[in-house]
């Protein structure tokens, strides 16, 4: 059965109000879509998601995923699995964490169409 594993621990990455957040422990979440247990390291860098500042967007999705969001921003880093698996994952951790089914289908539609741009080209070594 999927599940998180562990808890969200994080810390400010940068001091600032910039929306970037560093891990202080391993995030370990089990995926029955992906067939895999993914371990997010400590140190490693999110934004959670990155849902545009427009505010109807905003409101819909904006602050519902962040322990998905860590895990598919890992993903999309590293490419433990290709992308479309990746947004499928994102879709399923949501889901594991409460977030409502027409919330989810908006953010999986979203990374679907946008998320290309953010698909590392070259995955960074975990």
């Amino acid at each position: 059965m999927s599940a998180f594993l562990t808890e969200l621990q994080v810390e400010n990455a940068s001091g600032l109000d910039d929306g970037k957040w560093r891990l202080t422990a391993p995030l370990v979440y089990q995926s029955d879509v992906a067939k895999q247990t993914f371990t997010v390291p400590a140190g490693f860098i999110t934004d959670y998601a990155s849902v545009p500042r427009a505010p109807l967007v905003y409101w819909l999705c904006g602050d519902t995923s962040t322990l998905a969001s860590v895990v598919h921003d890992a993903i999309y880093t590293y490419h433990w699995v290709d992308r479309s698996t990746a947004d499928k994952v994102l879709r399923e951790a949501s889901a594991v964490t409460g977030v409502s089914a027409w919330r989810r289908t908006l953010m999986y539609w979203g990374v679907r169409l946008g998320g290309a741009s953010h698909w590392n080209p070259k995955p960074t070594a975990a």
